[in-house]
């Protein structure tokens, strides 16, 4: 029979028969207990995540290879990949006694070859990227004689990954009404929704791509496969330019609605992952619990049950600080605003006074960049917390009201990228001016306190904060005070009582701030 001919109850059959335990756990189903609690509905947990290689990829590996013959498996095994699924053949050919040769791109981060080769895996680099790679498994395939083992469009692979469903349904058997499923090329999402399609058809399947990587939703809406020219890579174990045939007839029989999600909005799922469960998943891990959240405040739906797929775990640490700096704006929980402040006495206080006095809770700063760059106004770039959407547009229209010109950035993808780390310069008008290095305690008032202290004549020439979440911040201020005030300004600093270092003679900052 071929794979075109398979229906749900032949998956059904090659599922229940499929052999992943000998590598496999059958991973928990936990409830995210705060994550349910703020959307009202109930939110299961598939944790694939601990995996031996912290991926679902080797069951699928796994039972493709564990239905070799005697005479494929002494020949050996190939496969192009740049993760999760490597690290799935290699455990599995490692297991199964027999040769794994895995070709990936030379881009290759090495923590990845290393973990490959710990494995027993013979790794091959070549090309910039995984297609250049697959090629040239594919021309190594025909020349060694070894068996390829496909990373999703093979039917012993889907039926491989088809065992998660089976183990959700035999762990929750109480109501379920949707189970998300992140998809690249589509072998995990044509597993699980042939399953479930075949035991529990009630339970909606709903696949979730990232919105610059949806190869398979811009194929099910053209009715055929299509190639995309570029995919984004935050989330590499779904950035597929091309979904595989038979996920792709899987996926547009079985899977009831699709969805896409943005950076941000997985960046602050990882967050939420990590409040539940205190692991931190990897973009592609989390894409079903954005959906999740963004299902809920579209639909509105209060007391239904719904199941994230954790599909991998396999994070780069360099990646956590991207992670951090743009979950909160994922989450609508910071505002970044660009304000413009009248350059004279007094303004700055005034604006601080401001967001103070804001309608709602009381807000925390978490950014706050400015240098002096014009005689008549000062162009400022805030960040601020919130409690919800929508409500960086109201607290900017809050600002114009009191007389400060400003503009809503939380959805500026230059500005949350870049220029909120390139505000400052040199400045003609930083005249007399001394270079501070501050700790300040995070607490309600403590900028109040410096701006209160500060002597009426001294101007604020530059300030930068930014809130790394810890309980106390650090804060960088160009003050500008004439030398017959110097004493002044050392009684200033002890009145303050905030740990401080001068950098006005630093070599960097005469570079790159003085002029």
């Amino acid at each position: 029979m071929t794979a075109k001919n398979l229906k749900p109850a032949d998956y059904l059959k090659k599922i229940l028969n499929a052999r992943v335990y000998d590598v496999a756990t059958e991973s928990a189903l936990e409830p995210a207990k705060n994550l349910s609690r703020r959307l009202h509905n109930k939110v299961l947990l598939k944790r694939e995540d601990q995996q031996p290689v912290f991926s679902f990829k080797l069951r699928g590996a796994y039972n493709k290879m564990a239905h070799l013959t005697p005479a494929q498996l002494q020949r050996g095994v190939i496969c192009a990949s740049a993760g999760n699924h490597a690290q799935g053949v290699a455990l599995g050919a490692h297991k199964l006694g027999c040769r794994a040769v895995i070709v990936m791109p030379t881009t290759t981060p090495q923590v990845k070859i290393d973990a490959v080769k710990a494995l027993g895996g013979e790794v091959v680099l070549k090309g910039d990227s995984y297609s250049d790679a697959h090629q040239h498994a594919v021309a190594l395939e025909k020349k060694l004689g070894m068996t390829f083992v496909h990373p999703f469009d093979d039917p012993d692979v889907i039926a491989g990954q088809g065992t998660i469903a089976m183990e959700m349904l035999r762990q929750h058997q109480g109501p379920l009404d949707a189970v998300f499923v992140a998809i690249g090329g589509g072998g995990l999402i044509s597993g699980v929704a042939n399953y479930i399609k075949a035991v529990r058809p009630e339970i909606k399947v709903i696949g979730v791509q990232m919105n610059d990587s949806k190869a398979m939703i811009e194929s099910i809406q053209a009715n055929k496969r299509v190639i995309l020219k570029d995919v984004g890579l935050f989330s590499d174990g779904t950035a597929v330019k091309l979904v595989g045939e038979e996920t792709f007839r899987v996926a547009r029989g079985l899977v009831d609605e699709f969805m896409t999600v943005d950076t941000d909005a997985v960046c602050a799922a990882i967050k939420d992952v990590f409040v539940d469960t205190r692991s931190i998943v990897e973009p592609a891990g989390a894409l079903a619990v954005a959906a999740i959240k963004q299902y809920v405040a579209k639909h509105r739906t209060k007391g239904q049950t719904y199941a994230a797929i954790l599909c991998g775990a396999n994070m780069n640490f360099d990646r956590l600080r991207f992670v951090a700096e743009r979950a909160e704006v994922g989450e609508e929980r910071e505002a970044l605003l660009a304000v413009t402040i009248p350059e004279e006495r007094g303004s700055f206080k005034r604006f601080c006074e401001l967001i103070g006095a804001l309608p709602g809770s009381a807000r925390n700063v978490t950014e706050f960049n400015y240098r002096i760059s014009d005689a008549a106004k000062a162009h400022v770039f805030v960040g601020l917390t919130t409690q919800g959407a929508g409500e960086s547009l109201k607290i900017a229209n809050n600002f114009k009201k009191n007389g400060f010109e400003t503009l809503d950035l939380t959805h500026d993808e230059l500005a949350k990228e870049h220029i909120r780390h390139m505000v400052g310069g040199h400045s003609a008008l930083a005249q007399n001016e001394r270079l501070m290095r501050f700790v300040f305690p995070e607490r309600p008032g403590a900028l109040m306190k410096f701006l209160s202290l500060m002597r009426p004549g001294w101007n604020i020439s530059l300030f930068h904060y930014r809130n790394q979440g810890a309980d106390y911040g650090r804060i960088l201020v160009g003050l500008q005070v004439p030398a017959k005030d110097d004493k002044a300004f050392d009684k200033f600093l002890d009145t303050l009582g905030y740990p401080h270092v001068e950098e006005t003679h630093n070599p960097v900052y005469r570079l790159f701030l003085q002029q």
